[in-house]
């Protein structure tokens, strides 16, 4: 039987394994939330351990606490956001609304932690020092920003720009490539299959431009509000100095929220930040599902682009291979969708948003971290297993250009829409192609109608 300790908090009595760093009120949540096995994200813990790690120094700084023992709290902070402490941060992602069991859980870590640093059992107090000048109310949402903001900035956009410069190359190289284009999954007008990549450049480029504004937008942090947005227990200037902490330390421009009492009451700004993500998610799964088409085959599809092959497709048809990868970025695309959801409904007032508090933080923060992490995931695999080994088929593209029917569409203007319609239906039941009937029934100049039907010059520059 596993080793125990007693300890306590006002309610009372809790026995706590002897070697967690937590406390009785930890352990109460455990108990009480035995709902779904997942802790908090590990980028969660790490944005506990630097606001707690700031809020020390900046207590220090005002003289509310002693330099011997926020520089304990300090180091011990250093060790939370490390992630060495990651195992003493047991409690379930689907907890108290506001996330004051996860706040709790850092205050007794480091408390703990500073306390055998220091030498001295219980010196300091989880709540009269760890989190001195703060609630659970202010914390948990300040965390959820900048957890979201530093992911954004460090992992996603850089993924992303790497993406897109994959894909920019692409549109380069294959600018002389000509294909048919689709609309409604029915031939068009010629295009480039540059141009086609262009397009998806310009897709990543827009859901860089909405991360970055959100990733800003999520640098205005709730710290300071205290229970309800008025401060009250914080000191001027505490929440103003925090963030100049963090700023520095994380390279990120923080601020103090303009309206404490929005930053308490709502989760605007992380349901613009996930917003953001789903466009970002969407747009991917949109450039993975036409990669996916236009490679589809490898004699029976379009066949249009030669996807690489980085495993067997089939336990039953041998040879088979399948747009793995194209479909994993799609499911993550998918799970996205469901994450921005639940964020949306945590967000909704009489659900989440009641009054002066948001309660379904901990929830949405557990949502939007694994939003970022996917995504920044599935882009970087996108990139390297998918999109820098696709292959233009020339042949192919060429081949379906000239079956079009659409190519009577150049002619419409020369020879009016309804003809070049009698045309088209010609072609169509005869099996020919818009140029053989054009040249049977000697319909323009032969010289005329190849410089017409040159599928180069319908495609603009």
């Amino acid at each position: 039987m596993a080793e125990t300790r007693i300890e306590r908090d006002s309610m009372g009595e809790m026995e706590v394994p002897a070697s967690a760093l937590y406390g009785a009120q930890t352990a109460r949540a455990v108990e009480n939330f035995p709902v779904s096995g997942w802790p908090m994200p590990v980028d969660f813990i790490a944005a506990l351990g630097w606001v707690k790690q700031a809020a020390a120094i900046v207590n220090k700084e005002a003289g509310r606490i002693d330099a011997e023992h926020a520089d304990a709290i300090a180091a011990a902070a250093t060790e939370v956001i490390d992630g060495s402490l990651y195992e003493h941060f047991p409690v379930d992602v689907f907890q108290t609304g506001s996330g004051t069991s996860s706040n709790m859980n850092a205050n007794e870590v480091i408390a703990n932690r500073a306390n055998q640093i220091l030498d001295k059992p219980g010196a300091i107090h989880p709540n009269d020092h760890v989190n001195m000048g703060q609630s659970s109310n202010d914390v948990i949402p300040t965390c959820i920003h900048v957890a979201a903001a530093v992911a954004m900035h460090d992992d996603l956009i850089p993924t992303l720009r790497n993406l897109r410069d994959a894909l920019s190359a692409k549109a380069k190289d294959f600018d002389d490539v000509l294909k048919i284009g689709r609309t409604h999954l029915m031939d068009a007008v010629p295009i480039r299959l540059g141009q086609e990549f262009s397009g998806y450049v310009a897709q990543i480029e827009n859901a860089i431009a909405s991360l970055q504004s959100a990733m800003s937008a999520l640098c205005e942090l709730p710290i300071g509000g205290t229970a309800v947005g008025t401060g009250l227990n914080c000191f001027d200037g505490f929440a103003a100095d925090l963030c100049l902490y963090l700023g520095e330390e994380l390279r990120l421009p923080f601020c103090e929220t303009t309206n404490h009492f929005a930053a308490n009451a709502s989760r605007d700004l992380v349901v613009l930040a996930s917003g953001a993500l789903r466009q970002t998610a969407i747009a991917m799964g949109k450039i993975a599902s036409d990669i996916r088409l236009m490679g589809s085959g490898p004699r029976c599809g379009l066949g249009e682009l030669k996807i690489p092959g980085v495993q067997p497709g089939s336990s039953i048809m041998p040879g088979k291979v399948n747009p793995v990868i194209c479909e994993s970025v799609i499911q993550v695309s998918c799970q996205i969708v469901g994450f921005d959801a639940a964020i949306a409904a945590g967000a909704m007032g009489g659900v989440g948003g009641i009054l002066d508090l948001n309660v379904c933080m901990p929830m949405m923060a557990a949502s939007l971290i694994e939003e970022i992490q996917l995504l920044a995931n599935a882009a970087d695999m996108f990139r390297e297993k998918c999109i820098e080994g696709l292959k233009p088929n020339i042949e192919r593209c060429a081949e379906l250009i000239e079956k079009s029917l659409a190519m009577v569409t150049v002619l419409a203007p020369k020879l009016g829409y309804d003809k070049a319609a009698d045309i088209a239906k010609q072609a169509y039941a005869t099996g020919k192609t818009i140029r053989e009937i054009c040249v049977e029934q000697n319909i323009m100049a032969p010289g005329e109608l190849d410089e017409l039907l040159d599928p180069r010059k319908q495609t603009g520059r």
